[in-house]
């Protein structure tokens, strides 16, 4: 079984797609649109339907990353969760328009935020994605959670189990792995596993999020790339890369990784 699914991926933040897109489309990558909300508040449905047009010519469906600053499925307040459905509803009527194929959503949760209100945390959280699966109109798009400050997966996989939605699973980011969790990788893929559309790949050496290119921080991408051939199915993946010359160098370095594991 392969350990990633074709095509590759890489991060663009909306605002770079004039500089960028033509460039990443030529690599054979398929773009990872990163959006704010300034740029829902601006984008219009012809911009994105022109950028989906060139996403499929070159062969691709594009992911979307969607606005996560401030926002918080799972939040107590219930203005803040209004606030979230409102962006991540957007984010759904864009991701239509660029016929994205799969949604990162940024769950909201931190232990230190939320100590000891795990539970109603969670509660609120799997309301809301139910909610928000409820009012996607178009259906065409999975929703992938991401881990960022979890120790552990429990939290994320109870929220996915618990909503229990084909279209609803995890995005593992091995960077932010790397920075807050504290379960070995084998334990924690296992967690996922049955659920796991999606891999966000960065490197750094467990200080900042620093997004370095692969092979320059300190995470070990043999033993990810390994242990994901025992995946029920293989994750689609985005190289998150702050630069085009440090997504060349990633690019390099996992086609490297993959050839060498092949072999």
């Amino acid at each position: 079984m392969p350990m990633l699914a074709d095509p590759l991926g890489a991060h663009i933040p909306w605002t770079e797609c004039p500089r960028f897109l033509a460039a990443v489309l030529r690599l054979g990558l398929a773009p990872e649109f990163a959006l704010k909300a300034d740029d829902l508040d601006s984008l219009c449905p012809e911009t994105a339907a022109e950028i989906g047009r060139q996403c499929r010519e070159a062969g691709f469906r594009p992911t979307v990353h969607a606005p996560f600053f401030d926002l918080n499925p799972g939040a107590l307040d219930p203005l803040v969760r209004q606030v979230t459905l409102q962006r991540l509803v957007k984010t759904l009527d864009v991701s239509a328009g660029l016929d994205a194929r799969l949604i990162v959503v940024h769950p909201g949760f931190d232990p230190w935020r939320y100590p000891n209100m795990e539970d109603l945390w969670l509660a609120r959280a799997c309301d809301f994605f139910r909610e928000l699966l409820e009012k996607d109109q178009h259906g065409r798009c999975l929703i992938a959670v991401e881990n960022i400050y979890e120790p552990a997966p429990e939290t994320l996989v109870q929220l996915v189990n618990q909503v229990n939605s084909p279209r609803l699973g995890h995005c593992f980011d091995v960077g932010h792995w790397n920075l807050f969790g504290r379960k070995p990788l084998e334990v924690w893929l296992r967690a996922i596993s049955s659920r796991l559309f999606h891999l966000h790949l960065h490197d750094n050496s467990g200080a900042s999020d620093a997004h370095l290119p692969l092979g320059e921080g300190n995470i070990d991408f043999s033993s990810l790339l390994a242990l994901l051939a025992g995946a029920v199915a293989p994750p689609s993946a985005t190289l998150e890369a702050r630069s085009f010359a440090h997504l060349r160098r990633s690019h390099r370095e996992l086609n490297t990784l993959l050839a060498c594991l092949s072999a």
